[in-house]
């Protein structure tokens, strides 16, 4: 089936979109134009909607908004955004009386007429992504990256050729409903992360291990050996099973060399491929990407196009990503890193300790590691939003805290917070954004928050 005969077969019938956010915002005028009858549901408001509302009216769509939006949900279909699980009542009642339910995502994945890659994990994920469609890019592939990362990629479904490569990043929210068979699914690693809407780690899991349970033996399943969650996935695999690793050395899989080579291991042979000392993104966990992203191509991609990536990719913003040097201090923006494992990981990878500004939205998750981390690596803490209390509690609480050691300052407004954080810095310091919180008490999404850092570095004398 094609996306012209799928949206020729929904004429006449009535479809609901739950949620008008950045996924679904391509998908309502597809559907208006192959004459669905089509309500949008969402918690905003009209005024926050804006022109997007206006436009939408103007082609005969309704709305139901505000904070009961879901009242009354119904429609022969159903496509539902991310962050709205199908766990929701009202989209359990509504499968219950007969509905399809959906997303974008879902479509594009049934209709992609190409080979599929598919990357999850709670931490890696766009990364390993992006060096993934980098690679393929520079093997003389036309790829199309999109999913959690990019811009959906429903609207070009008929654009797409069947010697085409889609590259897509996955969230639990996406993964939690689908029944996808990606040709090569990989998982970074799995820690707790989005409890607040999972509300058990079981069933978070579950939803990322939709990525590989409808294989089957043509697939392929990249996993990381060094994380026993993920290891334990390779029970369940229908399909080959490729490795990754830093402590280990795998049949048919990548691993780090004790001299610090990243290499192939394969038919009982080793094949060296780069340093892993000259990445130009730092850490060890970029290490694990890096393999996870040659794990993943290696039957599409040469040794000599995994070196050239390995030795040219500079990053993904929001990322440790360096954003400025003022006065002889660094600035970074690792705005991504929305869980405190995010943030441990990050704050590793620096030998001298730190100026961290972090807090945000609680998303359920314990701050405990963060709070020893912090003591270990920070000599100067700067939290806003709503959790900075409980961090701090944290921190205070580490075995290893002491009074001063590190400095905490509790300041509610953003700007006021990084600002404090810059004026304390000196030539030689680093300053770095990594909030282990989301960002959505103050801003819409992580991207919303990072570029508000930047604005705010860059505007200082």
């Amino acid at each position: 089936m094609t996306l012209k005969s799928y949206l020729t077969s929904l004429r006449g019938k009535s479809v609901a979109v739950v949620g008008a956010g950045l996924s679904n915002r391509p998908l309502i005028p597809l559907l208006t134009q192959a004459g669905a009858d089509v309500t949008v549901y969402d918690q905003s408001s009209q005024s926050a909607l804006g022109d997007f509302y206006r436009k939408c009216t103007e082609d005969g769509v309704k709305f139901h908004l505000g904070e009961d939006y879901l009242d009354g949900l119904a429609g022969d279909i159903i496509f539902r955004t991310p962050g709205v699980l199908p766990t929701e009542p009202a989209l359990v009642r509504a499968a219950a009386n007969g509905t399809v339910l959906t997303s974008e995502m879902e479509l594009f994945l049934s209709l992609c007429p190409c080979r599929v890659l598919a990357v999850t994990g709670s931490a890696g994920k766009t990364t390993t992504s992006s060096i993934l469609a980098v690679l393929l890019k520079n093997a003389g592939y036309k790829v199309w990256l999109g999913g959690n990362i990019g811009h959906p990629l429903l609207a070009e479904t008929d654009e797409i050729a069947p010697d085409d490569v889609a590259v897509l990043e996955l969230s639990s929210f996406q993964l939690h409903s689908m029944t996808c068979a990606p040709d090569v699914a990989v998982i970074t690693n799995l820690t707790p992360n989005h409890l607040d809407k999972h509300g058990t780690m079981e069933d978070y899991i579950s939803a990322k291990k939709q990525i590989f349970l409808h294989q089957t033996s043509k697939g392929r399943l990249v996993l990381n050996r060094d994380d026993a969650l993920t290891a334990a996935c390779a029970q369940e695999a229908r399909c080959p099973v490729r490795w990754f690793s830093r402590r280990e050395t795998p049949e048919n899989g990548v691993f780090l060399r004790e001299d610090g080579m990243i290499c192939l291991y394969k038919d009982g042979e080793a094949a060296p491929v780069v340093s892993a000392s000259v990445l130009k993104i730092p850490g060890l966990h970029n290490v694990d990407n890096m393999m996870a992203a040659f794990a993943a191509a290696w039957d599409m991609v040469t040794v000599e196009v995994m070196e050239r990536t390995a030795r040219t990719f500079s990053g993904v913003p929001h990322r440790l990503e360096v954003i400025g040097v003022r006065h002889g201090a660094t600035f970074i923006n690792d705005s991504i890193a929305t869980s405190p494992d995010r943030t441990i990981a990050g704050l590793a990878c620096f030998r001298e300790k730190v100026i961290l500004i972090a807090g945000g939205k609680d998303k359920g998750l314990p701050f405990d590691d963060l709070g020893e981390a912090v003591c270990t690596h920070v000599k100067s803490l700067y939290l806003t939003g709503w959790t900075a209390e409980k961090i701090k509690t944290a921190v205070e609480n580490a075995p290893s805290y002491a009074p001063g050691c590190p400095e905490i300052h509790v300041i509610g407004d953003f700007d006021q917070t990084v600002q404090a954080a810059a004026e304390e810095a000196d030539c030689g310091d680093t300053v770095l954004l990594s909030p282990a919180c989301t960002s959505f008490d103050c801003f819409r999404n992580f991207e919303e928050r990072g570029d508000a850092f930047r604005r705010i570095i860059s505007e200082m004398e």
